[in-house]
């Protein structure tokens, strides 16, 4: 079942067009990444769908109701947490999260807020100013924001930045279970693409404005043909260079290492013309395409 439903949206900004009539759903308890190069439209949807920006054209719904005619319904169960969010800099940790429980209908408003600093690692930061916090510890508070009213729908836009990786790490498990616990659903932005292939169902490419993919990680990673073959040379390694350079190959060195670029099918080919010319070989590694090698590719063309 749909939660969100977003309708042809269109959102323009004098003759610049930045989201251009797209169509997407998110289903109850998933979680969506919405991916795509710098300037591709990524956080002008996400503040359409929080009606931040009123569309140029096109209807959102969430929970079969449209964004425009039922804002305050529908953002009582709606919450975000974004990198690029200022909180008031002058108030402290706790009057932040304080006054923000007071824009949502919360029932015991003392015991959730306790219990978000508890998930979040806050407590020691309660009494500090949001203008002395670093930017991990901004994204922890954000996050905290995000959680306060106990949404059932959740728009992360680069929920991990700035985290060091057991933070990072702690983060993401916490919001996959929150998924299985409460069947919340989430949108997620991210440029980390290996973030994003562990925890997304299913993606949303987005490029000029224009929604260019739809589907799961490991179908889109699988669009591309190139493995990455890498190969440690003790001995062999200017004949090597010299079978990449005649077959065309794209290729990087890395000491007595080089990565090859092949199609999964060149592969045994490209080894028997090693064996061919008396190369010496002693690992070998090969890497199928990722999500990263989709978005690279995306943004290459772009």
């Amino acid at each position: 079942m749909a939660v969100l439903e977003v309708k042809n949206l269109t959102k323009k900004f004098g003759s610049f067009t930045a989201v251009n009539n797209i169509s997407f759903e998110l289903r109850e308890g998933e979680i969506l990444g919405l991916l795509g190069p710098n300037g591709a439209g990524k956080t002008t949807t996400i503040q359409t769908l929080l009606g931040v920006l009123t569309p140029t054209k096109g209807e959102v719904y969430y929970f079969g109701k449209n964004l425009t005619l039922n804002r305050e319904e529908i953002l009582e169960k709606v919450n975000f947490s974004s990198t690029y969010t200022q909180l008031p800099g002058l108030l402290t940790v706790r009057e932040n999260l304080s006054f923000i429980s007071y824009l949502y209908d919360i029932k015991n408003r003392k015991q959730r807020i306790d219990k978000i600093v508890e998930i979040f690692r806050l407590k020691e930061l309660l009494k500090e100013q949001m203008k002395d916090l670093s930017s991990g510890q901004l994204t922890r508070v954000n996050l905290a924001k995000a959680f306060i009213n106990y949404p059932k729908i959740l728009l992360l836009d680069e929920p991990t930045a700035s985290l060091d990786p057991e933070t990072a790490n702690y983060i993401r498990n916490f919001l996959i279970n929150e998924r299985e616990k409460f069947n919340i659903s989430i949108i997620w932005t991210s440029h980390n693409m290996a973030e994003v292939e562990e925890v997304c169902d299913r993606v949303i490419f987005i490029n000029e404005g224009k929604i260019i993919a739809d589907n799961t990680p490991e179908k889109l990673a699988k669009t591309i043909e190139i493995c990455h073959v890498e190969l440690n040379i003790p001995d062999g390694l200017k004949r090597t260079i010299e079978i990449c350079q005649n077959q065309k190959a794209i290729y990087k060195l890395a000491g007595r290492n080089i990565i090859v670029d092949l199609k999964e099918k060149e592969i045994p080919e490209f080894l028997r013309m090693l064996m061919d010319k008396g190369v010496d070989y002693d690992q070998i590694s090969i890497d199928k395409p990722t999500l990263e090698d989709y978005f690279l590719q995306v943004a290459k063309k772009s």
